[in-house]
């Protein structure tokens, strides 16, 4: 039996957009594989993100800068393979797109052609505007992404909340303006304020998704191992743990090396 959601058309980014208008809130969590894929798209999941927290998640790097574009094609393909109806978008990672608009629209193509993805997501604003633009008249879709940007990390030198002063703010709207001037179909708002995201949201009409932005945006989105409890590691105010999937795993992995030891795995009827 089917457990996908009544509306299983797929969903586009016009389909965000319709969304945000009739105020649908937008569902968006973090893959990697096929597997998982297979599980939240058919739980009804709106936007699949093959996120560069894969570098963290699945590779054990500190930051998301080491992962590379051909890892990220990696994980996008594993992911499109298994889904059916979400939209899947593609992190172009560090080092894909800053300070080369050449190599980012060359990057971005790579990263459709090869995986077969619906759209990418790149971090900044006014600074990456040229290479947003390139990537857009190659007729891909882009998701921008504000506020905490991982891949600039070393920069900021923190992960704490960004954009509480007004200097910041006042940056951050206009760049968020910026994006949906020059054509993004959506924006990823991390880690500021509630209510500047808020505004955001209401001032902008593509839809703002927010991961630690409060809860008066359009959308909200997470990393699936974070919210299912896998990596238990990482605790912010933010996140809600839906499951306790450390400890179910711990215990099925203990109790496996127990029949093994004591000879209860495989019995007869497991056996040829």
């Amino acid at each position: 039996m089917s457990t996908y959601t009544e509306d299983t058309r797929k969903v586009t980014t016009h389909r965000l957009m319709e969304m945000k208008l009739r105020g649908e809130k937008i569902s968006m969590l973090t893959a990697y594989d096929f597997s998982m894929a297979t599980l939240i798209d058919q739980a009804g999941i709106d936007v699949i993100l093959v996120g560069d927290s894969a570098s963290n998640v699945m590779a054990g790097n500190v930051t998301t800068l080491p992962i590379t574009l051909d890892q990220m094609i990696y994980h996008g393909k594993s992911v499109v393979r298994a889904v059916k109806r979400a939209l899947v978008v593609v992190d172009m990672p560090f080092g894909s797109y800053q300070g080369n608009s050449k190599e980012a629209v060359a990057s971005a193509i790579r990263i459709m052609k090869e995986t077969h993805a619906d759209c990418v997501k790149m971090e900044g604003g006014a600074e990456i505007r040229e290479s947003v633009e390139r990537i857009l008249s190659a007729g891909i879709p882009v998701m921008g992404h504000l506020g905490l940007t991982p891949q600039s990390i070393n920069k900021f030198g923190t992960y704490t909340v960004r954009a509480r002063e007004e200097a910041e703010a006042k940056k951050l709207i206009e760049d968020a303006h910026l994006l949906e001037e020059i054509g993004c179909f959506g924006l990823v708002l991390e880690k500021i304020p509630a209510a500047l995201a808020t505004r955001v949201a209401q001032e902008l009409t593509i839809p703002v998704i927010g991961i630690g932005a409060g809860g008066g945006v359009d959308g909200q989105v997470l990393v699936m191992h974070d919210m299912l409890g896998i990596n238990k590691g990482f605790s912010p105010r933010f996140l809600r743990r839906y499951a306790d999937l450390s400890t179910t795993i711990t215990e099925a992995v203990q109790a496996y090396i127990k029949d093994v030891k004591t000879r209860d795995f495989p019995n007869e009827k497991e056996q040829y």
